[in-house]
C-alpha cells in the first residue's frame, strides 16, 4: 500500500471511521525535459511580475481572482480554508444503487485504509455496501477544493472516487451533418454480429500502453547508440461500402477469445 497522503474520517449518521487516504493510481506517462537544442541546458521557468519586471520569490505570491480586466480580489489561505469547512472528514450524504452512476462524473481514485480503532466499523460498512451493491455519495475537502465523491468497495477495500460536480458536465451539443441516413436491417445484423464476436469478459491483462513501450524501446536504443530507422505507416483506406467492411470485420473476428491466464486476445 502506498504511503498515506491525507488523514481524516468517514462520517455517516453518528458513526465515524478514522481512515487514511492513499493514491490508487500510478500514471506511467513517458516524461521528457525541455532542453536548449544548442547546449542541452535544462529550460527553467521563473515567476516573473509584469508590473515591476522582476523575478518574485514564492513567499511573496498571493492568489487573486480577476473579477474584471486587471482588477483582482485577493484571498488568503485562511479565507480559502474557512470556506471549505471541515477538511478532515468524508461526509456521506446518501447511498445509491451502483448501476445508476454514470462514469462521466468520475475523476480520480483513492484507496482508504482504516486506522486500527476503526477497523471493525470499516469492515462492517464495507460488507453492508457489498451485500446491497450500493455506493455512497459523499463530499470531501482537500487540495483547496470541495469534491463530490463516491465511496465503493473493491476487493474488500474502500475506494474513494472524486467526481465532477453536475454543473461541470457539458451537454453533448455540437454540429451534426444535416444529411439523413437510412440504417438497413442487414447493416444492424452485421454490426451486432461484429459486436458479438468482439465481446469477452473484462481482462485487464489484455490491455497495455503500446506507445509507451515503443518510446521506452526507442530511448534504450538511443542510449545504446543505435541508428534509428523511422518506418512510415501505410495510409488507411477510406471505407466506402459499409456492408462489405462489416462483413470483412465479422469474418476476421470470428472465433476470437481472451486467454484467461495471460489476458491475450487470440484469433481463431
Amino acid at each position: 500500500m502506498p504511503r498515506a497522503i491525507w488523514k481524516g474520517a468517514i462520517s455517516f449518521g453518528l458513526v465515524t471511521i478514522p481512515i487514511k487516504l492513499h493514491s490508487a493510481i500510478e500514471e506511467k506517462t513517458f516524461r521528457f525535459n525541455q532542453l536548449h537544442e544548442k547546449d542541452k541546458g535544462r529550460i527553467r521557468y521563473k515567476r516573473f511580475c509584469n508590473v515591476c519586471e522582476q523575478e518574485v520569490p514564492f513567499d511573496e505570491i498571493v492568489r487573486g481572482y480577476e473579477f474584471e480586466k486587471d482588477n483582482y480580489v485577493i484571498l488568503t489561505d485562511e479565507e480559502l480554508d474557512a470556506g471549505l469547512g471541515n477538511t478532515r472528514r468524508i461526509d456521506i450524504l446518501t447511498f445509491v444503487p451502483r448501476e445508476q452512476l454514470d462514469s462521466i462524473y468520475f475523476q480520480r481514485s483513492y484507496y482508504l485504509s482504516p486506522e486500527s480503532v476503526g477497523t471493525k466499523a470499516y469492515k462492517l460498512m464495507a460488507q453492508a455496501l457489498t451485500d446491497d451493491d450500493r455506493v455512497a455519495i459523499a463530499t470531501v475537502a482537500f487540495r483547496d477544493k470541495e469534491h463530490l465523491a463516491t465511496l465503493r468497495v473493491r476487493d474488500g477495500v474502500f475506494v474513494l472516487e472524486t467526481m465532477y460536480w453536475p454543473d461541470e458536465i457539458r451537454a453533448a451539443s455540437f454540429d451534426e451533418p444535416d444529411e439523413e441516413v437510412e440504417i438497413r436491417d442487414e447493416e444492424i445484423k452485421m454490426a451486432r454480429a461484429l459486436i458479438d464476436n468482439m465481446t469477452a469478459d473484462w481482462s485487464p491483462k489484455a490491455y497495455k500502453d503500446q506507445y509507451r513501450e515503443k518510446i521506452e524501446a526507442l530511448v534504450e536504443q538511443k542510449i545504446a547508440g543505435k541508428e534509428i530507422e523511422v518506418v512510415e505507416e501505410a495510409e488507411t483506406a477510406t471505407v466506402v461500402d459499409l456492408i462489405a467492411a462489416l462483413k470483412a470485420s465479422v469474418d476476421a473476428t470470428a472465433g476470437r477469445k481472451v486467454d484467461k491466464e495471460t489476458g491475450e486476445i487470440q484469433s481463431a
